[in-house]
């Protein structure tokens, strides 16, 4: 696993996740599976459609999300 990659739920962090935060952790994660740091030009379209895909559905996860003693999901869409 990447370890740049923070966990992005309660309680590792404190406040709710932000659009910044989830996208960093989706360009990590990007990264670490092309094994491309930053895209040649060619490839460029498909890795930024993957970022977003992957922090869409990091999004998705962290909304649906039901934390013991923590409520029920945190993030407003």
């Amino acid at each position: 696993m990447c370890r740049s990659i923070k966990t992005l739920r309660p309680p590792a962090l404190a406040e709710e996740a932000t659009e910044d935060e989830i996208r960093a952790a989706a360009l990590q994660y990007v990264r670490k599976v092309s094994g491309f740091r930053a895209p040649a030009a060619h490839n460029q379209e498909v890795f930024d459609r993957a970022v977003e895909a992957v922090a869409e559905a990091t999004a998705e996860l962290l909304d649906g999300l039901e934390i013991r003693g923590g409520g029920g999901a945190r993030r407003a869409s």
